[in-house]
């Protein structure tokens, strides 16, 4: 029998008319009932899972997830996608709340006309916890980030790990953290925190560019209030653990603090304007509306020609760069050193500088870890460095040492050395012993260095160098102290005038304070096409 046969055979049992009825009852397919349909679910995802959660979001003083994104991007602009993605886990109740989104949602738009990548978490849902299908669409997003060369934002309100889902949560936090390492200096990576971070779910804003934090709600800590005192003894609230003054002054994770969310997530809005999109582009450039060549003589009353004196190096920075306009990074932790983004000519440039008002502007381990990150972060997106020096020196003491200042202070030194970008060095006043050259001097690499005619570059100060030199003679003298103030002088005639290390080629030319602004200008003008490069390596072997 053929196979023509065979059908044949079977052609009466199909055509029996009670089995077309069937069919023919069946409602034929309708487009628009079924984009009805997809409206529908959008819309739920949209609203979330209930107004009584939106309600408590909003008496926790917090903006909805969807209030967030609006914020952030402009104005109507912002592309979702998984937004009907829904997890497959079961246990605990799971099967029977599925919820779209799976609490987080995931997305790109335009932040000042430029493409931003988000990932939101909704703390209505699951309290933002992190499950498996949540953790997908976060990878999904961060490769599409790195495929497009775009930057990436973590809009963070979420209790950790989702426990229900186990060991499938903790997979996706892993997945989390090797994608920042990867696109770490590829991509600018900033988490807002504006929720709880428990866990390890602390270490992905850890390994970002950049932190932000609101006071009276987020908090990041790696073992909660209640495990501390169950382990050590201490008693201790959220805020005082982790809170965002904490992590500003004290442990230096967060960058940034704010009050509240739409004042946070402006600031967000005008640090990305701050960077470029990738690695493999210049920071975005504006028209100069402050005059390249504005004189700044009032620089000479800000900064006394005395070095004991103190003064606020912000005024200074304020007086140099475009309209006064400068972002400091970091401004209530390690104080004594001042790290920050501002315009130059137009042009996006990174400002470190001593603060003589702190600490009398010396170097320590904090102020060491902290301008080390920030020359790697602006070296790795093409941002050049102007420093501002006026540096007595490392701080001394047991403390300091013990702490590791040395290998601390080796991280800035090591910064400077491998940064590549376009780096200028300004001496205001004094700049003494290693300190000196950890400040992006001449013999590290900076590109030009330019000196005030206060500048005092030295091993030591006149008082300690003569004290150590001529210790014997001094001792040993019938007036100690005459000769102790002869030798002094003697000292600073020789060997720290203004125009010793000038002399020497150390410093390429020695300007007047009014100067200041246009030759940073020009400098940086003429430096806008260096091309640098590195020995072929896998990687330094950085200072721990």
């Amino acid at each position: 029998m053929t196979a023509v046969q065979i059908n044949a055979s079977f052609t009466p049992e199909l055509d029996a008319p009670e089995k077309w009825d069937v069919a023919e009852s069946e409602p034929e397919p309708d487009a628009r009932a079924a984009v009805r349909g997809l409206r529908e679910r959008r819309e739920q995802a949209r609203r979330g899972p209930s107004d009584r959660a939106t309600e408590q979001q909003r008496a926790r003083g917090k903006l909805t997830v969807r209030e967030r994104i609006a914020l952030l991007f402009d104005e109507g602009e912002f592309t979702e996608i998984d937004g009907l993605r829904r997890h497959r886990a079961s246990g605990f109740g799971l099967e029977d709340r599925r919820p779209y989104t799976d609490g987080v949602v995931t997305g790109w738009g335009p932040v000042h006309g430029r493409t931003v990548f988000v990932y939101a978490h909704d703390f209505r849902i699951f309290g933002g916890a992190l499950g498996e299908a949540h953790a997908a669409k976060i990878h999904k997003l961060m490769d599409l980030a790195e495929a497009a060369g775009a930057p990436i934002v973590g809009l963070c309100d979420g209790a950790g790990a989702r426990i229900q889902e186990g060991v499938s949560a903790l997979a996706g936090y892993g997945g989390i953290f090797q994608r920042n390492v990867r696109n770490s200096g590829v991509i600018p990576q900033i988490s807002v925190m504006l929720g709880p971070c428990a866990g390890g779910a602390a270490y992905s804003p850890a390994l970002t560019d950049f932190v932000f934090m609101i006071r009276n709600t987020s908090q990041m800590f790696i073992t909660g209030p209640d495990v501390i005192q169950s382990v050590t003894g201490e008693i201790i609230s959220h805020d005082d653990l982790g809170g965002a003054d904490v992590h500003a002054t004290t442990s230096g994770v967060a960058a940034f603090v704010h009050d509240d969310e739409a004042e946070c997530l402006e600031e967000v809005r005008y640090l990305l304007s701050l960077l470029p999109s990738n690695n493999r582009e210049q920071p975005p450039a504006l028209p100069p509306g402050d005059p390249v060549d504005r004189p700044t003589d009032r620089l000479l009353d800000l900064v006394p020609a005395d070095p004991r004196r103190s003064y606020d190096m912000r005024d200074v920075i304020e007086e140099i760069v475009d309209d006064g306009d400068f972002t400091e990074v970091h401004e209530r932790w390690a104080e004594n050193l001042i790290c920050g983004l501002a315009r130059l000519g137009g042009q996006v440039t990174g400002i470190v500088a001593n603060q003589p008002a702190r600490l009398a502007g010396v170097l320590d381990i904090e102020a060491s870890e902290k301008g080390a990150r920030f020359v790697a972060m602006c070296d790795a997106f093409n941002i050049p460095l102007v420093t501002l020096v006026d540096v007595p020196g490392f701080l001394p003491g047991v403390g300091q040492e013990h702490g590791g200042i040395i290998r601390h202070g080796a991280k800035l030194l090591y910064a400077y050395c491998n940064a590549t970008v376009p780096r200028i060095q300004v001496i205001l006043r004094k700049a003494y012993g290693g300190a000196y050259i950890v400040m992006d001097s001449r013999s590290v690499g900076a590109d030009l260095s330019f000196a005030w005619p206060t500048n005092e570059i030295a091993v030591m100060g006149a008082e300690g160098a003569a004290n150590v030199i001529f210790r014997r003679e001094i001792a040993g003298a019938e007036d100690p102290e005459r000769v102790r103030r002869r030798r002094v002088a003697e000292y600073r005639e020789q060997l720290m005038h203004p125009y010793y290390a000038a002399e020497r080629g150390l410093v390429d030319d020695v300007i007047e304070p009014g100067e200041t602004r246009a030759r940073l200008v020009g400098a940086l003008s003429m430096l806008r096409a260096k091309n640098a490069s590195l020995p072929s390596r896998k990687h330094g072997n950085q200072p721990q």
